[in-house]
């Protein structure tokens, strides 16, 4: 078997212009539209294409699921849409996790910070490291993490961490 990889992703940029507006119905930013298809296609470059997206319902994240879906070649309807994603807490993204995650060798996750931050932190073995302003997750950051023979779980320091890719990096 081998190479498990769990990808995590953070929403693109989202647009904050309308006044007023519900957190769940916010959308991406023109520069979030921007970066999300690159992240992917970097993906698609390096051979790290999910056999599973699951993602938060809230629209940023959704625009960003169905942008790196359109990007690598995956079925939009094939995306798993899961509510604990927006819950952000680390024991709902276990769960997520743990859930989602069974019979597959490559899994994406698409959310929210502080959420994913949380479960990157938790289940890399290494501590990942912060960009220039201190930030873990920048939006449309990935991060991959490979559990190698095992499958994919929510054990903290499971996985060790191979890439962790802000759209400054590109």
């Amino acid at each position: 078997m081998g190479d498990h990889r769990l990808i995590i992703m953070r929403h693109g940029k989202s647009d904050w212009s309308e006044a007023g507006q519900a957190d769940f119905d916010r959308p991406l930013a023109r520069r979030g539209a921007r970066d999300v298809p690159r992240m992917a296609a970097w993906l698609a470059e390096n051979s790290l294409v999910p056999d599973r997206i699951i993602a938060s319902p809230a629209l940023r994240a959704r625009q960003t699921a169905e942008a790196v879906a359109m990007e690598i070649g995956i079925n939009a309807d094939d995306i798993k849409w899961d509510e604990r994603i927006y819950a952000n807490s680390l024991t709902d993204l276990l769960g997520v996790v743990s859930d989602g995650c069974s019979g597959a060798a490559c899994v994406m996750i698409i959310g929210h910070n502080p959420g994913l931050e949380a479960l990157l932190e938790h289940l890399s073995a290494t501590p990942p490291s912060l960009n220039e302003e201190g930030k873990l997750l920048t939006t449309a950051a990935l991060a991959i993490l490979d559990y190698g023979d095992s499958s994919i779980h929510g054990s903290k320091g499971c996985g060790k961490l191979l890439h962790l890719l802000r759209p400054a990096d590109l």
